[in-house]
């Protein structure tokens, strides 16, 4: 058992599919919405941009409507008028193009400023989110997958940035082509107005339901895919005991229901899709059959010219593209709500450990650290790690600590640094307690080198220096000797330059851990803590790591958390802890004297360290190469 969070999502964020929350969807529209205005001069830019395109589209109407009538009282006054009548047809088919060329310019420049805005809002977002998650707390870390994180920071971020374009932008374009359209028809001729727009609702309707619908599906198609990947990927992982044990029809079976479930919903996206469009299709050319047959009839009466049938007929077809994209209108709303509500859920959270108001840097004097009776659980309500823990370090002093897995001394290291807060009691630098010191400066202070040797995809160099990108070549060496990897740093083809690979990869163990101490020594912190950093470091190497950083910390105050008696046999004071308790303290001679749990662990490490040496370690596990 480990003393190491807990991993429970129930205090976190949800990593769930997403889903749309409709009560949830004005507020979170509103707040994506209200995001474009911190650049109010591009959006009125781009909105007038759109006004432009919109105007431009409805000239193309007159102009048809203009052009028929000329032609056809031109035509009806003998054949003397033809060369007139198509003079006239000519320069409105001059008119016709140029106003298409400005409705396309405007729209390509409309469409290319809002896109620039979105992605413009999708960068503050961006860095909003990558801070925030430097500022939360390890509390939300332990408790929500990395992967949750990184689809909320991306994808989730692509959703909500969309909107502006997709979703914001088309509906205002919509809207302000719809108004001026309308308007134009109805102080034409109200009824033919009535019959031409009646579509409008009727598509409206079909089309919004299809594009919320249509991210719902496709949420659980997203699911159930995952789910079929899933299933993909535990077989592949599995394949041999598949194999062994012929579970080959199982294994068939369940891919076969994920795999039909998935196309079930996919059919019903495919059918809402067509259901969607058919009816816009349906109800346009309806509203365009009963303007031929109304106007149709009033222009046998003679109540109204060929011309303005014709630009009724033109305005009911350059609105059937518009209205098509109501349904991209009302996804994108969909999308930008559940994933605006993710990426909100993180930025919205308060960092549990946070500096407190008035807090000051760190100013130690001694630089004495204490804990005074501290008591630690990672959730209220749930089980005790730490009771009553109080020690003293000094600086020039090393204390050790030991105990079983889950007995609470990583937990131990995590809260001088104030990864976590105390639950009960204080800790202290020189009396002052570390909750009333800035984060910044108390983790400049506090030296951690865990057992965890996270490496950078940089050069050696880099991640030695990690903690002070500026330090002096000789300071980065002189880490290195003190965590015995200088020689092997040297022998690599670029030495000090070289790349170590994604986490470390062309490393051994080992290796890795003695360059996560030269990091923790560079920066020359006043406490420095060692949470059994040398446990993949073999026996001989780590006596000489011992030995260099008993040289760097000898004016530091030390702790050293260890599962090996030798790693801190020599502290001057040793706490042996179960259950989150001290149960014995003493240096390493009191601690054996006195014949308890350390007596017993000694002799059996050392019972054991002497058979492997007699009967089956080679010499050359002593050597460089035996803590791979």
């Amino acid at each position: 058992m480990s003393d190491s969070p807990p991993t429970g999502r129930s205090a976190a964020p949800s990593s769930d599919a997403p889903s749309v929350n409709v009560a949830a969807m004005p507020s979170v529209l509103a707040r994506i919405a209200r995001l474009s205005l911190r650049y109010r001069g591009r959006l009125a830019f781009t909105v007038l941009l759109t006004l432009g395109a919109a105007v431009a589209s409805l000239t193309l109407p007159k102009l048809f409507g203009r052009s028929v009538d000329q032609a056809s009282h031109l035509l009806a006054g003998g054949a003397g008028h033809a060369d007139a009548a198509r003079h006239a047809l000519l320069v409105s088919a001059g008119l016709v193009i140029l106003a298409t060329a400005v409705r396309g310019l405007l729209g390509m420049a409309a469409g290319y400023q809002g896109e620039y805005l979105s992605q413009q809002v999708a960068l503050d977002l961006r860095l909003q989110f990558f801070q925030q998650l430097q500022r939360l707390s390890f509390g939300f870390h332990d408790k929500i997958h990395s992967g949750d994180l990184i689809t909320r920071g991306m994808l989730d971020l692509e959703g909500t940035r969309i909107f502006i374009q997709q979703g914001m932008l088309q509906a205002a374009s919509l809207l302000l082509l719809l108004g001026f359209a309308g308007y134009m028809m109805v102080t034409t001729d109200p009824a033919m107005a009535a019959i031409g727009l009646a579509f409008v609702p009727i598509a409206a309707f079909a089309l919004g339901r299809m594009g919320f619908l249509l991210r719902v599906t496709w949420l659980k198609v997203q699911e159930l895919m995952s789910a079929l990947t899933l299933t993909m990927e535990e077989n592949l992982q599995g394949i041999r005991v598949v194999r062994a044990f012929a579970g080959k029809t199982f294994e068939m079976g369940k891919f076969d229901v994920a795999g039909n479930a998935a196309l079930a919903f996919a059919y019903k996206r495919i059918l809402l899709r067509y259901r969607g469009v058919s009816a816009m299709q349906v109800s346009s050319y309806a509203s365009q059959g009963l303007l031929l047959w109304y106007g149709g009839s009033k222009v046998a009466a003679g109540e109204m010219s060929v011309g303005r049938l014709t630009e009724f007929l033109t305005y009911v077809s350059i609105l059937q593209a518009p209205i098509r994209q109501i349904a991209m209108i009302f996804n994108s709303a969909a999308r930008a709500t559940s994933s605006g509500s993710r990426l909100f859920e993180v930025l919205d959270l308060k960092p549990e450990v946070a500096d407190s108001p008035g807090a000051e840097p760190l100013a130690p004097t001694k630089g004495v650290l204490r804990f005074e009776q501290v008591d630690f659980h990672y959730d209220r309500g749930g089980k005790q790690i730490l009771s009553d823990i109080s020690f003293e370090v000094a600086p020039g002093r090393t204390l050790g600590i030991i105990g079983p897995p889950g007995s609470g001394k990583s937990t131990v290291a995590n809260l001088v640094p104030r990864f976590y807060d105390v639950t009960g009691g204080r800790i202290t630098l020189d009396g002052v307690d570390i909750r009333d010191v800035t984060l910044a400066s108390l983790r400049e202070y506090v030296g951690l080198v865990q057992q965890e040797a996270f490496l950078f995809d940089a050069s050696v160099g880099h991640n030695v220096a990690y903690a002070d990108p500026w330090a002096e070549d000789e300071r980065i060496v002189d880490a290195a000797k003190t965590a015995q990897i200088h020689e092997h740093i040297a022998a690599l083809p670029e030495t000090y330059e070289t790349r170590v690979g994604e986490r470390g990869v062309a490393l051994s163990g080992g290796q890795r851990q003695r360059m996560s101490i030269a990091r923790g020594v560079v920066p020359g912190p006043g406490v420095m803590i060692f949470d059994d950093s040398t446990a993949a470091i073999d026996a001989v190497t780590e006596r000489k790591v011992r030995d260099g950083l008993a040289q760097a910390t000898r004016t530091k105050a030390t702790i050293i958390i260890a599962h090996r008696l030798s790693s801190l046999m020599h502290a001057d004071e040793i706490l042996v802890l179960d259950d989150g308790r001290v149960t014995e303290r003493g240096d390493h001679a009191a601690l054996l004297a006195a014949g308890g749990v350390y007596a017993d662990l000694y002799e059996l490490q050392s019972r054991t360290a002497s058979g492997l040496l007699d009967d089956e370690t080679p010499t050359a596990a002593l050597t460089e190469g035996a803590d791979a």
